[in-house]
This record gives C-alpha cells, structure tokens and sequence, in this order.
C-alpha cells in the first residue's frame, strides 16, 4: 500500500460470513471481531460524516484494529424494488461489482482508494456495501474542470501544472486500459486529483465509482474512445495534449482517433441533453407514480398489518417513517371524504372573518414599535451525560425550552432528569406530546400516559402541546375525529391541575386549512390557550420564499388572523417547530433536495427569526433542536464532543443582542434588501441587515460604531452611512445622534 491509502499491487482476499451478510475482505484490512466491525459499517447511525447523498450513500466510520483506528469509506448500494433486485440476482450487487472494478483497476496498476470489504445482506431486498480506506486529502477533477472553463484556475488551483495534469489523466486511463480494464464511466467526478504537499511530483489520479467496470474485454479503439469521451475537456488545445499523452509516441492513425474522439465527444453530449429534454416532462408523473423507498436502515412494516398502520418509528431522523403507499394513501383518504368535507366546510365557513381579520393586520404592520418576541430552542436527552448539552444551552443564552416527551415510552427517567435540571437553571419549560398510531388506536393508553406525565412534569413547567403533526398520517392521525378523541381525552387530564396551558393543535407545514378547522370545531374541551404550528413555510429554499405567493410574513399574519376569530382559541400564536435539513443522508428528516448546506441553515434560521417575530404577531419560535445529526445546532463528533454549527453562533448572536430589544420598524430599502431598526436596552439603536440576491449596498440612517458578524464577530465598521450586506444578517450599531 502505498501513501495516502492505494494500493499498488493485488491483495489477498478471503471470504467473510458473518449474521445476516455475507463478502470478502482483504488480508490488509485485520479484524478482531469480523461480525462488530460489520455491524458498525452498515449502519449508518456509525456514521462520523457524510460525503455524498444521492442515490447511493457515502459516509465515514472509524473503525478499530489491531495496528490501531482505521478511517473507511462506506458506499451503500440500495437493493429495493423488484428490478434492482432481478440485477443483483442476474448480475451481482453494485457492491460487488465495485469491488472486483476496484480489484482489477489495482491489478492494472492505476490508483484508487485501497478496496477493504465488500458485504452485501442475505435478504433479496437488503443492502450491499462497499468499503474502502479513506483518502486523506484530494479534489474531484470537475472542480477543476469548471475552473478551467471559467479562466479561474490559477487562482483556485494554484498548484496545477494544466498540462501536466491532463498529461497525468491521458497516461492514466491508458495503463488502465491497457490492463483490460474498461471503466465505463470515466466523468470528472470519478476522478480523484491529489498533489503531494512539499513536493514537485506530478499529481496521482485515484478513479473512483466502479460498479460498471468490465475486465478481461479486449479493448478496441471504439471501447477506449467511449471511456475517454466521458470526461468533459473543452477546448480543442486540451483536448490535444491529453490524447496525445493517451496515445503515446507511437501516434499511427492519430488524426483518426482525434476524429473519432471529437465525435464520439460531441455524441456523447448531445445524448446526455437528449435525455434530460426527454426526462424533464414527465419527472413529476414519474415521482407520483414511482414507489418510494425508505433507507434501507428502517424497520420494515409488521407483516399482515392494515395500510393505516404502516408507520414505524427512525431513530436517526428522530421521526415516524410511513410505509405506506401513495396508492394506499389516497384509498384511506377517499375513505374519510366526509371527514374531510366537513374539515373543507369548517375553514371556508370561517374564510371571510379570517381574510377580513388578515387584510387588518397587514395593514398594521410595522406602523408601531413592539416588544422583540422571545428565542427558544428544542431539546431531547442525549446519549449519557448530559452536562455538554446543558452546558452548551447556557452557551446559548436561550432560556425557552421544549422538551419533546414520547408518551409511548415505558421510562421516561432521562426525560425527567433533563427537566429538573433545566428547571433548577431558570429555563421556562414547555412539553410536547406527539402521538404514534399505536396510542391513537388505544384510547385507554393514551390517557394513562398523559396522567403519568403530567403528574411527573407538571412540577417543571405548565405548558403542554397536545399533539404532533396531526395533518401528517405518518405520526398516528388520519381523520378529525381521532385527533378531537385524543385531544379531549389530554385536555381533560391536564386541565385538572391548576395553571396548565394547552397548546395545539401543532399542524406542520403550510396547511392552514386544517388548523382553521380544528380551531372552529364546535367542542367546547378543544380550547387552545396558545395556538402552535410547527411552520417550515417552504423548506425548499430560503424563508423568503412564497408558497401560493405568501412568504413566512404573510404565513405568521394568515396564523395570528386564524388563531384571533377562531372560536377555540385565546388568540395567542407560537411557532413550536423549525427548522432546515442538511445534507447528512438518512439523518436528515427531509430528502435531499430540501436540504442545505451549514452556512445556508444558519443564514435561513436567523432570516426566519427575523421575519417572524419582526411582524411582533407570534410570541416565540422553538428551533428543533439542540443537537441532533441531520438539522441540529450541535451535532456529536466522533469523540463525543458536541460541535457548535454556524446555526448554533447565528442563533446565540440573535438571542443575545435581540434579547429584550425593542422593533422599531423596517428602514426604506430597495429590495432585495431587509433593514430592521432595534432599540436595545440600554438605548443604543442597531440595524439588523441582510439581502436576498449577493451582496449589496445600502445607507442606514446614522454612521455605523460597531459591526457585528452573524456568527457573533466583531467586524471594522464601515466609515459614514453606506454599508454592503450579503444573505448573512449583520448587525450595525448606529452612532448616537
């Protein structure tokens, strides 16, 4: 093996079989306990990071060994539905096939990340596994590719020799292809650039993704053309030194390869756009129709069971999991069609009162100043100790916390450990009750979990949410009338003790019909003292978004006009639960396409808590939640420390320079630009500024005396009135005037 993880000739291998999978594994890679190393690798709840989330999944482990920890990377290759599984059959696992590409291709005496382990699951449905040894450090040519195009790669590759390094790839895949090895997918993103630190070698070039390769095929000119064709080089300069580098020397018939090449280029260019034109109209009918897969780490369904019970719980995403179908789906929705008219009825009978109520408020808003509403921030207990997690709420600064229970667990000491010691740390507490389908099935269980937790809790705060997103099946609830039961049945409980608050009814999402029509139901047991909404707005994006043409703004006024004419509330409004996925695989609660990236999270969370509680029309807003893989402030390393996100400095900086602060109003801006005036405190004035679109220019009323940073960092301030924002909210002192 040589440095940085490759190895450089074939290495021995040796069956594995271990419960449940069976593989190979190289003599390289020395195990203890081949079956714990297994059970580590192929459940991604191991997972140290996530490298690539898309229709396989990529993540790191650390595991143990006798010559000391030994970082892998772990490719998972879904086996679900019945096609993929007839190819596994006919052809062997994508797992597999990965790992005799990656056994050829260092026969062939090409680099790639030193293949470790293949293990695939028994089951016709489960997953495979591909394992290799992590690279240390390296780019992927597209990066480079792009920089190319763009005339900027000197300045973000200033270590690359351009030519060398097409050179480098051209003599590459021709010792590839001249060990019989033909790749077949050779795109710039499969192959792996690193550059020796310190030193004037030439780059070595790892090829990566090798599920489609092909061994011991005589490799005609036409074969090697296709390989070569996949790697997007414009230019017909590149492109000459890198076939010329491919070809060698011995050049007999380059003009005709050079054809062939441009041919072939041009073909397979116009093949990749003929297939996105084609693809494009029917992507929607495709993913309506399509049946969706869970990640492959999810429990399966009980056998036998109905289709209203399909829902299992996933603790990685801390969440429900709905098996169901589409199909099924809709056929249990079209069996509660009087349900759902009579929900229909509900909300339109109030509509007018309603939009009347809205229009008000618009017309109202930002016209007097208000009291800045109040931070908070969702907890569940950690693995452990929780001193880190309490230590890092201090850090914080947010002293409004919800505590999520599960009345469905049998112990819920953890939960009332955390809630003591909040509480002995001045925190205001407040209690989510979500349901699953088992207690909305069991009536008696259900009210005996809620006695049990409020005679436990009570003690801590006096405010509890019933419920947890009642308009989404996978958490329990499919019609009206099973949601009114449980409600009643809590309310009634917690009713009985002195000084409780019920909060609900805690839809999700952008669905405003359903509250309006739980809010109106003629039962006087479902009151609401604070009505709660757990309010992503449109997670696709940023919270200026609009949805139907309403962004968060308009949402926030649409709540508090429901909550103030509906007949079950006091017309109070919080926000209970937000906030936005990232892209850490089966941890994130949302797919990957409405997931972000941290610096977009922690840009997005500061941009809602301003606009939310800038309309001075919702009391609070919960982040959800503290720490947790996936959307969490915090997240546990691989040591156990817990690592502050860029969200967890946006939001410790809004809290603490917002806190007690007065909204002024919004300053005169052209858009896309957003200027909120505070009064703090102690009577300085700041603005708090940030834009939609890059960066621009924009002139607050007085010179700026201090710059902060949205990660809490003091910045130089700018001389006189013109300032520049970006999507990060900075916070400008204004001098005194």
């Amino acid at each position: 093996m040589s440095e940085g993880g490759t190895a450089t000739s074939h290495p021995e291998v040796r069956e594995l079989a271990v419960e449940g999978y069976l593989g190979e594994v190289t003599d390289a890679f020395e195990l203890e306990d081949p079956a714990r190393t297994v059970q580590l690798l192929v459940d991604p709840a191991n997972a140290k990071e996530t490298l690539h989330w898309g229709r396989h999944y990529l993540y790191t482990v650390e595991i143990e060994t006798p010559a000391g920890p030994v970082e892998v990377v772990v490719k998972q290759f879904r086996n679900q539905g019945l096609w993929a599984q007839l190819r596994r059959k006919l052809g062997g696992s994508k797992a597999l096939k990965s790992w005799r590409g990656a056994l050829a291709v260092v026969q062939a005496g090409v680099a790639t990340p030193e293949p470790l382990m293949f293990v695939e699951s028994m089951a016709p449905d489960g997953p495979s596994f591909f394992i290799s040894r992590r690279l240390p450090e390296f780019f992927e040519a597209r990066y480079l590719f792009r920089a190319l195009n763009a005339g900027s790669e000197a300045e973000l590759f200033p270590q690359v020799d351009v030519r060398e390094f097409l050179e480098t790839v051209g003599k590459t895949l021709r010792r590839l292809h001249d060990g019989g090895v033909w790749h077949r997918d050779v795109s710039v993103g499969n192959v792996l650039v690193h550059y020796t630190e310190g030193r004037g070698d030439e780059p070595t070039i790892y090829l990566v993704d090798l599920n489609r390769v092909r061994v011991d095929r005589r490799l005609t000119t036409a074969r090697r053309t296709q390989d070569l064709c996949r790697l997007r080089i414009f230019g017909s300069a590149r492109q000459e030194i890198f076939l010329r580098a491919y070809w060698g020397p011995d050049q007999g018939g380059f003009a005709a390869k050079r054809l062939l090449y441009r041919l072939c280029f041009h073909g397979f260019l116009t093949k990749v756009w003929i297939k996105k034109w084609l693809r494009a109209p029917f992507r929607s009918l495709v993913a309506a129709i399509k049946p969706r897969h869970g990640h492959v780490h999810l429990p399966a369904a009980p056998a036998d069971t109905s289709k209203r019970d399909k829902a299992v719980w996933d603790p990685l995403s801390d969440q429900p999991h709905q098996h169901a179908g589409r199909l099924e789906k809709l056929s249990v929705r079209l069996g509660e069609a009087r349900d759902l008219g009579g929900m229909a009825w509900l909300a339109v009978s109030h509509l007018p009162q309603m939009r009347r109520r809205y229009l008000e408020l618009k017309q109202e808003l930002y016209r007097q100043p208000h009291s800045w509403g109040e931070v908070g921030v969702a907890v569940r207990p950690g693995e452990g100790d929780s001193e880190d997690l309490l230590a890092a709420l201090e850090e914080l600064g947010v002293k409004n916390v919800l505590l999520r229970l599960h009345p469905w667990q049998e112990d819920h000491t953890a939960e009332e450990a955390l809630a003591r010691e909040l509480a002995a740390r001045g925190c205001d507490l407040t209690y989510a009750l979500p349901q699953n389908r088992e207690l909305v099935r069991d009536p008696a269980r259900w009210q005996g979990a809620i006695d049990e937790l409020a005679e436990r809790f009570l003690a801590y705060g006096h405010r509890f949410q019933v419920g947890q997103a009642i308009n989404r099946s996978k958490w329990g609830v499919w019609n009206l009338r099973e949601y009114q039961r449980m409600v009643a049945t809590a309310t009634e409980i917690l009713r009985r003790r002195d000084g409780v608050e019920v909060l609900g009814p805690a839809v999700i999402d952008y669905e405003f019909h359903v509250t309006a029509a739980i809010l109106n139901l003629p039962r006087d047991e479902l009151y609401f003292d604070i009505v709660s909404s757990l309010l992503y707005v449109d997670r696709r994006g940023a919270p200026e978004n609009r949805q139907l043409g309403f962004d968060t703004v308009d949402k926030v006024v649409q709540l508090k006009a429901i909550a103030e004419t509906a007949r079950n509330s006091s017309g109070r409004s919080w926000i209970t639960e937000v906030n936005w996925p990232l892209r850490e695989g089966p941890h994130s609660p949302a797919g990957r396409a409405v997931s972000v990236d941290e610096e977009q999270q922690a840009d997005y969370l500061a941009r809602y808590y301003l606009l939310a509680l800038g309309t001075g029309l919702v009391e609070r807003v919960y982040w959800w939640q503290l720490a947790a893989r996936g959307y969490g402030l915090t997240v546990r390393t691989e040591s156990g420390e817990l690592r502050r996100r860029p969200s967890f400095k946006a939001l410790a900086t809004l809290a603490r320079h917002l806190e007690g602060a007065t909204f002024l109003g919004t300053l005169p801006s052209a858009e896309p630009v957003r200027l909120y005036l505070f009064r703090q405190r102690d009577g300085e004035e700041l603005v708090v500024g940030w834009t939609t679109n890059g960066r621009v220019g924009a002139v607050l009323p007085r010179a700026v005396g201090r710059l902060v940073s949205r990660d809490g960092k003091d910045v130089d301030p700018p001389s006189g009135t013109e300032v520049e924002v970006d999507g990060s909210p900075r916070y400008f002192w204004l001098e005194p005037s």
